[in-house]
């Protein structure tokens, strides 16, 4: 009985590591800028663009390649960001090839150390969707009425003991993100090898 537990316990600390590298794994790193790289864009919305064509999450990363010479990356505010404001960045890399890991949900904003490359619009904002996972439940009050146009009166409140029903909206489906598939998928297998792997375990 002490041999089967001892057995089990490893399997489960066995599969634990494996989802654990699982999921590093199918965290992404995007390159700024595609081929070009981090440098003074040949349009205004270049970067933006770029930003576009991704959907970011916690745990992937950015990669900003450049001449390190010549250029930098700072990490920013909202306003440092809009002004081109290089004074007191909340974080600064020098090194050529930076990796920024992406490790909460929302904007990130990041301009080009040089003031003059970013009022070339070398600027870049990402925003991060929220946990990979998913699974966290929200709750939410309803939101208060829209006042009603000038010139228009506001509906009358229902009468007192009378209720208003109101069909709910059809969910519509939405298709899962390759990240959220490939992590179910890998959940699975993990199971099946952690199962196999117990099975092994228990015949010897």
């Amino acid at each position: 009985m002490a041999r089967n537990l001892k057995n089990m316990m490893l399997c489960g600390f066995g599969l634990v590591c494996f989802l654990m590298i699982v999921d590093r794994a199918y965290a992404r790193e995007f390159t700024v800028g595609g081929a070009t790289g981090w440098t003074v864009p040949s349009g205004a919305q270049v970067y933006s663009q770029w930003a576009e064509q991704s959907r970011f999450q916690i745990g992937d990363s950015l990669l900003f390649v450049y001449q390190s010479n010549q250029d930098s990356v700072l990490q920013v505010t909202r306003d440092a960001y809009d002004s081109c404001n290089t004074d007191s960045p909340t974080a600064k890399f020098a090194d050529g090839k930076t990796s920024v890991t992406l490790n909460h949900s929302g904007p990130y904003y990041f301009i080009s150390g040089n003031k003059d490359n970013c009022k070339k619009n070398e600027k870049l904002v990402v925003i991060v969707m929220a946990d990979r996972s998913g699974n966290k439940n929200t709750t939410s009050s309803p939101p208060s009425p829209a006042p009603a146009p000038s010139g228009e009166s506001s509906p009358s409140p229902p009468v007192s003991g009378t209720f208003e029903m109101t069909p709910a909206p059809t969910p519509t489906t939405s298709q899962e993100t390759p990240n959220n598939a490939a992590s179910s998928s890998s959940s699975f297998v993990a199971a099946l090898l952690g199962a196999a792997l117990a099975s092994t375990l228990f015949l010897h």
